[in-house]
């Protein structure tokens, strides 16, 4: 049984989204893997993942890009935040950027949504500590 049930991934990058995709795949941590390109499309999967008849899996393990168009990652916290209680529990959020700038790291650490920061890109060992990390326990 793998360790993750669903991955979320909400990254603009179309490169970087197909990279990652082969990455997770390789990595075999999780059943299902979904991409959205921007925060609006993630915070509506995680509304439309918690409908009785959706055939979405709800997120266990979101990664998400800050540098987005329209609505940014740290945007998407905002938004995440006034979501229901019961639409977040159990979801783990990663934040996966190119960004160095340590102001954004801590800004995000200092979310309590947000789990760890992570820099690009994803990789196997990277996913593997995080499964271990977090789901081990599953």
């Amino acid at each position: 049984m793998k360790p993750i049930n669903c991955i979320l991934l909400i990254d603009d990058n179309a490169t970087d989204n197909v990279f990652h995709q082969i990455i997770i795949n390789d990595a075999d941590i999780c059943n299902c893997l979904n991409i959205v390109t921007g925060g609006q499309e993630g915070l509506e999967y995680i509304i439309k993942s918690a409908e009785p008849e959706s055939t979405r899996p709800k997120p266990d393990l979101i990664y998400l890009d800050i540098n987005m168009p329209r609505m940014n990652g740290f945007e998407f916290l905002e938004e995440y935040e006034k979501l229901d209680s019961k639409l977040k529990t159990g979801i783990h959020i990663i934040m996966l950027t190119t960004s160095l700038n340590p102001v954004d790291k801590f800004r995000a650490l200092a979310d309590k949504s947000v789990m760890d920061f992570q820099n690009k890109p994803l990789t196997v060992e990277m996913l593997q500590q995080t499964a271990k990390k977090y789901f081990s326990e599953k």
